[in-house]
């Protein structure tokens, strides 16, 4: 089957995108609930966390992506593959993360990936970049103590803007890295390679006091 045709770029502050979505439930979407719960925000196609949910069967995957073809098409394969630990939610994630999230359970996520983000280039469109301060504290909040989020992307103002706002969580402690930690890559990284570009990379740990 071909592939779904959508826009590469959609504007998350038009009136189509400021729906605000149904909190996820995970005892719905998940044959086993419990289970470790890995974020993908900014998902795509979803096919990173198709493959780690193949790799991982112990884990749980979340994709949220804002382009709602994608994640019908994803939760189409998803289930034609028969991967009960893998689910795609329709969120604009800048806007409504906290929303989406308000029924998973304080702590129950280990492990978030946000992965080469649009970056929206001209300075009248910075207010459309999906990392914001108020994102950022939704995924906090629903990490566990000593839960990792991990961000990459191969534009180095974009990452440097990413970056200092998460230093200013002082919930969170950064650690850097020069390779990716997964055992799968997303295609944007996968091209991004093939031209020998630079890709930057951080990861930050919630403080297991908090």
């Amino acid at each position: 089957m071909a592939r779904v045709r959508v826009h590469q770029h959609v504007n998350p502050l038009s009136p189509y995108y400021r729906q605000e979505p149904v909190a996820v439930d995970l005892a719905a979407v998940f044959s086993v609930p419990t289970r470790p719960l890995h974020l993908d925000i900014g998902c795509a196609r979803g096919r990173f966390i198709l493959r780690m949910a193949e790799a991982k069967p112990e884990w749980n995957f979340l994709g949220v992506e804002i382009r709602e073809a994608l994640v019908e098409e994803a939760n189409r394969l998803a289930s034609e593959a028969g991967l009960g630990n893998l689910h795609y939610a329709f969120c604009n994630a800048m806007l409504f993360l906290a929303n989406l999230l308000a029924g998973v359970p304080d702590g129950a996520l280990q492990m978030v990936t946000i992965q080469f983000p649009d970056p929206w280039f001209k300075k009248r469109h910075a207010k459309r970049r999906m990392v914001n301060a108020e994102l950022i504290d939704a995924v906090v909040k629903k990490l566990a103590p000593g839960g990792r989020i991990f961000v990459q992307t191969d534009i180095e103002f974009l990452a440097e803007e990413m970056f200092e706002l998460f230093r200013a969580d002082k919930r969170l402690a950064e650690r850097s890295l020069s390779e990716n930690p997964f055992l799968v890559k997303t295609e944007r990284e996968k091209a991004v390679e093939d031209k020998s570009l630079s890709v930057y990379r951080a990861v930050w740990i919630k403080d297991i006091n908090e």
